[in-house]
């Protein structure tokens, strides 16, 4: 049973916008911080954003901050990535997680995973 859904990737030009979604079970949603993560092609999978699960507060990867932006939508149970001015070194496959407590992401672990969108961003 899938249960967190990623979409919205693709390719872009550098300095081009994406925004990934993310739709999870409804239970899943509820009880979880959602994140972000990414993983580049010989690199291992980093931490990107997460958002707190009563508060909506966000977090970021020193790497991203100014640039990517998390949000949520709690009647969708969708977490979304909008990604500005995007550059060749941000293409990765990204990947939606939640976990129990929004420390835990920001730590690399996450308790459900999605498979993963590509983001691809040509120079």
């Amino acid at each position: 049973q899938v249960q967190l859904v990623e979409s919205g990737g693709g390719l872009v030009q550098a300095g081009g916008s994406l925004t990934l979604s993310c739709v999870a079970s409804a239970h899943i949603f509820r009880s979880n911080a959602m994140g972000w993560f990414r993983q580049a092609p010989g690199r291992e999978r980093e931490f990107v954003a997460a958002i707190t699960r009563s508060r909506g507060i966000p977090s970021y990867a020193d790497s991203v901050k100014g640039q990517f932006t998390i949000s949520r939508d709690t009647a969708k149970n969708t977490v979304y990535l909008q990604m500005n001015s995007l550059k060749p070194e941000d293409t990765a496959v990204y990947y939606c997680a939640a976990a129990t407590y929004d420390a835990k992401l920001q730590g690399g672990r996450g308790d459900y995973w999605g498979q993963g969108t590509q983001v691809t961003v040509s120079s």
